[in-house]
């Protein structure tokens, strides 16, 4: 067999998800090319095909993390955030990338990948800084790293051109090209802008011109005499990019007055706009201002997902200044989302879909999930249904990423000849 092949093999007897909690009985036959060559409800293995005991398990595609900063990720010891806040957070970061190398951000992003694909991550979309502090190690270390990975996890990076205080939009405007030329969509910060509406202009025009998608990090504050809604729709309309934007954070509409968020709900709907909330973030950067009842600082996630906005929620960051906390536990993040975001308990299909289906959607990934001719990634976990998979999770998690078996939570995964998951590095294949 060539590298990229592995042994066929056949996942007998679990219940498949096929989406918002939906499950079907079928068998699943994974091809050497490590794609799902047939679905059915009995499968017959031929000789030599190795058979996966999935009886008591649904079967799960993988999840997917659509807003992370793996060039952040792990730097909290030595970037500290005394404040706790979000401009406390942006300075310790700048600080450190000055001097950050390629091999550091490489490094420590491997760890928080290999972390996250033991939790069942198949797919994440990361920002990546680009500015006068970090340059471009972020970006250079991000896109060896997207390589590197590209047999397990998908990886996509957002050119995220950060503007700080003090800053010219000339460097950025100069720089954007070399950034978009390793990036799978254009990000950046338009409220912390000097000049917003030139700042929205140069990452349009850049996304225009390489034909990639947007993805903001739009209004993350709650101060609603500032919101950007309006500046980013008519850009929107203008380079055509109805479909392929992404507002992150969003944070500004919870602070908004019921008829301003109603309106601005009804023109994301129009512009087919996705969006995505980052609760951990939020929580822990948004209102410590507030002596009295401090908010809970994320967007309005029950309104916008009830009336039918595509919303995916993510981790953000993972143990740096922004977010000091974080195991790269997608089901942990569902269950953040549906309790702080004041979703309720039969909703818990949505918070599943809001890490599976949705977050697919708005990364462009179409041939996500359990069907055949898609990449075998997809998760085995010993659960009922998928409301209690999100509920309280799974003591056995078996993870399968292009039809290799990886290391995981398994008390017993026999499927490597044996070798025992606890034997092997997380995040190895036991191919």
């Amino acid at each position: 067999m060539t590298k990229m092949q592995s042994a066929p093999r056949l996942v007998k007897g679990g219940k498949i998800s096929t989406g918002r909690g939906m499950l079907q009985n079928a068998d699943i036959l994974i091809g050497s090319d490590g794609h799902i060559s047939n679905i059915a409800p009995k499968i017959a293995p031929d000789a030599g095909v190795e058979v996966i005991d999935a009886a008591g398990c649904i079967i799960s595609p993988g999840f997917i993390d659509a807003h992370q900063h793996l060039d952040k990720t792990g730097v909290l010891r030595f970037a500290p955030n005394p404040s706790g806040t979000l401009q406390g957070a942006r300075e310790a970061f700048a600080k450190y990338a000055r001097t950050a190398t390629p091999e550091d951000v490489h490094n420590r992003a491997s760890k928080t990948v290999a972390q996250c694909l033991l939790h069942g991550t198949t797919a994440i979309r990361s920002h990546v800084n680009v500015d006068k502090d970090a340059g471009f190690s972020g970006m250079e270390a991000l896109t060896e790293l997207r390589k590197g990975w590209a047999g397990r996890v998908r990886i996509q990076l957002v050119a995220f051109m950060t503007p700080h205080p003090g800053q010219d939009l000339d460097w950025l405007r100069t720089n954007i090209d070399r950034a978009v030329e390793h990036a799978d969509a254009v990000g950046g910060t338009p409220a912390v802008a000097e000049d917003p509406d030139q700042y929205l202009d140069i990452l349009f025009e850049a996304a225009a011109r390489h034909d990639l998608p947007v993805d903001l990090h739009l209004d993350e504050h709650l101060d609603p005499t500032r919101p950007l809604f309006a500046n980013v729709f008519e850009r929107v309309r203008r380079f055509g990019l109805q479909g392929r934007t992404v507002l992150s954070h969003a944070s500004v509409l919870s602070a908004l007055p019921r008829d301003r968020f109603e309106a601005i709900m009804a023109e994301i709907l129009e512009l087919d706009l996705g969006v995505v909330t980052l609760p951990a973030a939020n929580l822990y950067l948004q209102g410590r201002d507030q002596d009295i009842m401090p908010p809970r600082g994320l967007t309005r996630v029950a309104e916008l997902a009830r009336a039918g906005v595509p919303i995916a929620t993510a981790s953000d960051n993972i143990q740096d200044p922004f977010v000091p906390t974080g195991s790269g536990d997608m089901l942990e993040i569902a269950r953040w989302t549906l309790l702080a975001g004041h979703l309720k308990g039969d909703e818990l299909p949505l918070a599943y879909s809001m890490i599976t289906d949705i977050p697919a959607r708005l990364m462009g990934l179409d041939n996500h999930g359990i069907r055949q001719g898609a990449p075998a990634d997809f998760l085995i976990a010993r659960s009922e249904d998928v409301e209690t998979l999100v509920a309280g999770g799974s003591q056995d998690l078996r993870v399968m990423a292009k039809g290799k078996a990886i290391s995981t939570f398994a008390a017993k995964f026999e499927t490597c000849s044996g070798s025992q998951p606890e034997n092997r590095h997380i995040g190895e294949s036991c191919d």
